[in-house]
């Protein structure tokens, strides 16, 4: 239903249509749990690939690998499609979908390196202070004056233990460096490490331009991340997400306003992203939703409440279908207001107070018309999906993913030569070398003592003395004595002779 190059969303007074050429201009899905956020995705993605749309959306449920297999006849969805006048062109069928999911598990592994993910995100996804987001940023720097390759886990690990090792010299070179902060990262590395990042970082990296195939018929495919698991740790949920949609606006290159998007992204859970985002990051989503457009890229964000998104991101997002809110609060009762005012007004309802009576299946839709301008809001029954609603099997979904386009470029893990392997060769250098000098130190020691050493005696030695007994000795010595007093009697008996003689003669 509709015209040309449109997609059907559902019916109110009359046929409530996106515009194709204005999709790129982003759009917003909200409203509270079980009101029918998940199907109205389900149908819009559905019809961004009959178009030959590619799709990227996260399935936090389960609920979107359903758009994998034709849907089955219940009696609601024929009922529903009656009411709206869509019966005639309702058809069940299934969709060409590529699954990914970041731990390998329910998809094809989708994996970044380091290098691409780069500081600002990643000191996002560690929750870095100011200070350690400086140390980080002074690593990646050496990394790259030094060639290098960072692009797992182990990589980053080894780099911050050779930063610490060279702080004081680093200090120097390009700023502050604090072991402390190095220490504070390499914790966080461990935290992430055992919430399974270490399986995003790493290679084959993901080309974009495998979520943008189309198939042989035209139709574009769905690519589905697994997010249920993902959802427990949020922080690699939305950072991830972030470096996709930052990846997609440094790769694509400017075509202005397409005829079509090249790409929709369905951002679920949108929450997640500006969640106690710090200032720098906020700035960076509002550049790439600002910018990516001309890129031929529309994001829509998912989310309960229309205040999840700020104002400077929400006043960017032209399309959108508002399901009902509950204000059973002061901030539920903001959110009605605010989500009331930001449609174009419908003078035959009050806004605010169709919000609160929606039922499910049932919308207030606005999108973008000729030249841009919003449409009058209007309280719509959403169509029912072609596809199967809510979950597959896993033996269906091991099919698909056996099917798809993409088996087994991703599934094995390379480990190339890197910063790690880098880094461990010149630190075994390095103890190679000091070992030597050592070696070549304690030579050196040798040989000087060698050069002061006394001559050499001769061979022959002198025979030792004979050791007398104790009993001999005295005998020698009385001998000796007895000897000395004759020899003093003697000479004192000559001694007086002569005297005699001498005084005889006065």
């Amino acid at each position: 239903m509709g015209p040309d190059n449109t997609i059907y969303l559902g019916t109110s007074i009359k046929p409530e249509v996106l515009n194709l050429k204005l999709a790129n201009r982003h759009g917003l899905i909200a409203g509270a749990t079980g009101t029918g956020k998940t199907v109205t995705l389900q149908i819009m993605a559905e019809g961004f690939a009959k178009q030959g749309v590619p799709v990227f959306c996260a399935d936090v449920k389960g609920d979107l690998a359903g758009l994998a297999m034709a849907g089955e006849s219940k009696d609601f969805l024929e009922k529903r499609a009656k009411t709206i006048g869509f019966d005639a062109e309702y058809v069940y069928e299934d969709f060409p979908v590529v699954f990914w999911d970041l731990f390998g598990e329910q998809g094809h592994p989708i994996r970044t390196t380091i290098s691409e993910m780069g500081p600002l995100l990643l000191a996002r996804l560690l929750g870095l202070n100011d200070t350690q987001e400086g140390v980080l940023n002074i690593a990646f720097r050496l990394a790259d004056d030094e060639k290098l390759a960072l692009l797992d886990m182990k990589d980053l690990r080894s780099l911050m233990v050779h930063v610490a090792g060279r702080a004081q010299e680093l200090t120097m070179q390009y700023g502050a460096v604090s072991k402390m902060s190095v220490g504070a990262i390499q914790r966080r590395l461990l935290s992430l490490e055992d919430q399974g990042a270490d399986m995003f970082f790493g290679e084959p990296a993901l080309d974009i331009s495998d979520i943008m195939r189309t198939t042989n018929d035209g139709r574009g495919f769905i690519n589905i991340l697994a997010a249920d698991k993902l959802m427990l740790s949020p922080k690699l949920y939305a950072t991830f997400l972030l470096w996709m949609l930052s990846e997609l606006f440094e790769e694509l290159p400017e075509v202005g306003n397409p005829d079509k998007p090249k790409l929709v992204f369905f951002f679920d859970e949108a929450h997640l992203l500006f969640s106690e985002a710090p200032k720098v990051l906020m700035k960076k989503v509002e550049q790439v939703v600002r910018l990516i457009r001309s890129k031929g890229v529309g994001v829509y964000f998912v989310t309960q409440n229309p205040l999840d998104v700020p104002d400077v991101v929400l006043g960017q997002l032209g399309n959108r279908v508002q399901h009902a809110l509950r204000a059973f609060t002061p901030r539920d009762q903001k959110a009605v207001k605010a989500a009331a005012e930001t449609f174009r007004p419908n003078k035959d309802f009050n806004v605010n107070r169709v919000i609160m009576e929606l039922g499910v299946g049932e919308a207030l839709v606005s999108t973008l018309e000729k030249k841009g301008v919003p449409s009058i809001v209007q309280r719509t029954l959403i169509r029912p999906p072609s596809s199967r609603m809510g979950p597959i099997t896993p033996k269906e979904r091991k099919q698909v993913m056996k099917d798809s386009p993409v088996y087994g470029l991703y599934d094995e893990a390379i480990d190339r030569n890197s910063a790690y392997e880098v880094l461990a060769k010149r630190a075994e250098a390095k103890a190679e070398a000091e070992e030597a000098r050592q070696k070549a130190e304690t030579k050196a020691k040798t040989a000087k003592r060698g050069s002061y050493a006394a001559p050499k005696t001769s061979s022959r030695r002198k025979a030792p003395a004979r050791r007398r007994s104790r009993a001999q000795s005295t005998t020698q010595a009385v001998v000796k004595s007895v000897l000395r007093s004759m020899g003093t009697q003697i000479g004192r008996a000559l001694v007086r002779g002569l005297l005699g003689t001498i005084k005889k003669g006065f």
